[in-house]
């Protein structure tokens, strides 16, 4: 049985060379992320995996496991210190080597193992270190399972047990390349800028795309731990002004950006605007709803209302239901209501059975882009944006909040905006026509203008995100109304970006 972690060393110190160092707030809503190494050591991660280890013989599921790691300096030596802490727990580990997050889980089918354990902090900027889990294919962690885990590593109550053993699984990254790439190829001759931020996607995306039958036009998909150009993250506007620039210069018919570990994927179209991922999910759903009849469709609280409004998806018998901002939240809930793709507005798609095996998959989203293009020979990617009808629409904006302190502050938000409503008063010059808080708060005007303020699950910070079917001046009149509430709140710092 390994120490007790503690939250009180720092890097500094002796004890934090042999004793297992774990800051509580690492342990979020869905998966862990910590600063490495000031929020976590390596015998904090063993800690992790010995943690994870006893939870699956708590629940008494097989200690199988599929682990990966993505391309950051330091990410080798985090999934050792994991994989030594799950082969002391008992645990069968097949570690995979360098991966995509969707490398890891289609390696839970492929090889049918239980579980999940992929070594990756995603989108989030260099330092930072997580671990995506899951016990369940294609499931991934949520709150009850974080809070056990976080009870029983913090609690120091996991023991070690024989039977732990490591399987090196060579070749697996090919092995899932050939599995995107089994399928017909496209029908017209695209052309796609292919953008990786010299994350880890740059090792498999680019090879993907152009075996679909796309020329690709490859944009920062060397690998570089240090992120030399911008932070791989599709839904910041230096990555996506970057694609433009080599869209436009390529003459390509669309840009896909790709986050830190492939999950995700942002679009740019032929004439170099971004188109959020919400609304592509719309374009995404009409395409799909007219080839599945009474198709069903999830959307997180971030997203556009049109999942609700708009005509062709009506016409199409498509119905759609919103749930939690989160990729595990959203695909839990796809999963178990039998939607037939559950869309999040950071990006991350969900296609069940029969357009995919229901985790979130970047390159799964580009395919299904290029499909859609593909099936579409006389329109451009820019013509199907425009057949949407038209709404006004912030990017995520994102003021910093500790995470000691955010859900606090969006519990204020609920309250200060439940009792306007309650009295029968006004936002932004409109009567408040319906406030939903199944994440957050989304508060949806009389003209059908809302604004959200959640809490991020996975950093130090709020998400706010405001949109208007009817101008872009009451977008802007409910954001206002949101960012002067947020001002009276010392805890809540300056945002990453603004509209």
């Amino acid at each position: 049985m390994l120490q007790k972690p503690r939250s009180d060393l720092t890097p500094d110190s002796p004890e934090f060379e042999h004793h297992p160092f774990i800051k509580t707030t690492g342990f979020r809503e869905y998966d862990a992320r910590w600063r490495y190494p000031e929020e976590i050591n390596l015998k904090g991660i063993e800690a992790i995996g010995l943690g994870l280890a006893e939870l699956f013989h708590a629940r008494n599921v097989p200690p199988r496991l599929v682990v990966g790691h993505d391309y950051r300096s330091y990410s080798v030596d985090i999934k050792e210190a994991l994989i030594s802490g799950l082969v002391a727990g008992g645990a069968q580990v097949h570690d995979i080597g360098l991966a995509l997050s969707p490398t890891a889980y289609y390696a839970q089918f492929a090889l049918e193992v239980e579980g999940v354990a992929m070594v990756t902090a995603s989108h989030n900027d260099n330092g930072w270190t997580g671990i995506k889990m899951g016990l369940e294919r294609p499931l991934t962690f949520g709150p009850d399972d974080m809070d056990e885990l976080k009870s029983l590593v913090l609690g120091g109550r996991c023991a070690t047990r024989p039977g732990g053993e490591r399987i090196e699984v060579a070749g697996f990254a090919e092995r899932y390349i050939a599995d995107l790439i089994d399928r017909p190829l496209l029908s017209r001759p695209l052309k796609a800028v292919v953008a990786c931020g010299n994350g880890t996607a740059g090792a498999f995306a680019p090879q993907v795309i152009s075996a679909v039958g796309c020329d690709v036009v490859p944009l920062h998909c060397e690998l570089d731990h240090n992120f030399p150009h911008y932070n791989p993250n599709p839904e910041d506007m230096a990555m996506l002004a970057d694609l433009r620039q080599a869209v436009l210069a390529s003459g390509a018919d669309l840009g896909l950006a790709f986050d830190g570990d492939g999950d995700r994927c942002g679009i740019v179209d032929n004439t170099g605007h971004e188109i959020f991922a919400d609304k592509v999910g719309v374009m995404l759903a009409r395409d799909i709803s007219s080839q599945h009849a009474e198709a069903h469709f999830v959307a997180d609280v971030k997203s556009t209302g049109l999942f609700m409004t708009d005509p062709v998806l009506k016409a199409n018998g498509a119905t759609c239901t919103y749930w939690k901002t989160g990729h595990s939240y959203i695909k839990r809930y796809s999963h178990e209501t039998g939607a037939l793709v559950g869309f999040e507005k950071s990006g991350h798609f969900f296609f069940n059975p029969p357009l995919g095996r229901g985790y979130d998959d970047g390159l799964v989203s580009a395919l299904a882009v290029l499909d859609m293009l593909d099936r579409n020979p006389d329109k451009t990617l820019e013509d199907l944006k425009k057949a949407l009808p038209q709404t006004w629409q912030s990017p995520t904006m994102s003021p910093a909040c500790g995470d000691e302190v955010k859900y606090d502050v969006v519990a204020g938000a609920i309250d200060h905006f439940s009792a306007i409503a309650a009295e029968g008063g006004s936002l932004a010059g409109q009567a408040i026509r319906e406030l939903i808080t199944v994440n957050g708060i989304r508060i949806v005007l009389e003209d059908g203008t809302w604004g959200l303020v959640r809490a991020s699950s996975n950093k130090p910070e709020l998400v706010v995100v405001v949109e208007s079917p009817t101008s872009e001046a009451n977008m802007r009149a409910i954001f206002e109304e949101i960012d002067s509430h947020l001002s009276d709140y010392p805890e809540v710092g300056e945002y990453n970006q603004k509209i």
